[in-house]
């Protein structure tokens, strides 16, 4: 009986953790597919016509003339925004992710809770995560708040205004 529960287990840790992996990867390749839905124009044909079809497609059918940065920019969606702008939109991603997590942590540790079957051991571990995961959001919040100060100083400090 030990056996088939440590079985048991083992099969819903390694359940968790590809769970986890294949979420991280799928919002990993997110950003960049989203580009690419975004670059189709409106007022080109949805079919190239015969006449348009002049060889083997080169990187300005794909992209359009690359010979500024701001073109590829504005195609792949990334935009040309000043450091400052990109720095709060790399923290701001990451810690929604970690908010994400934290979250998660809260509702894994109410449902231990609930299959904890009234054994005080198991509802103490439950309870544990549940704080746990409150704090987390504590400190994303927290961390959110400083780097929106910190950001909104340098970017004043800056500019001058």
């Amino acid at each position: 009986m030990k056996k088939l529960r440590d079985l048991l287990l083992q099969a819903k840790r390694g359940f968790f953790v590809l769970t986890i992996g294949a979420l991280v990867f799928g919002l990993g390749l997110m950003p960049i597919s989203i580009p690419f839905a975004l670059a189709t124009d409106s007022t080109t044909p949805s079919t190239p016509s015969a006449t348009t079809d002049t060889g083997p497609i080169d990187s300005d059918d794909m992209f359009g003339d690359l010979s500024t940065g701001d073109d590829f920019a504005s195609i792949s969606g990334l935009g040309n925004q000043d450091l400052a702008t990109t720095i709060a939109s790399i923290i701001r991603v990451m810690l929604g992710f970690l908010g994400v997590v934290a979250v998660c942590l809260i509702i894994f540790g109410g449902f231990k809770w609930m299959i904890a079957g009234g054994k005080e051991e198991q509802v103490k571990k439950a309870q544990n995560l549940i704080i746990y995961g409150v704090i987390g959001i504590i400190i994303v919040l927290a961390a959110y708040a400083i780097a929106s100060f910190v950001l909104d100083s340098i970017t004043t400090a800056v500019s001058g205004s």
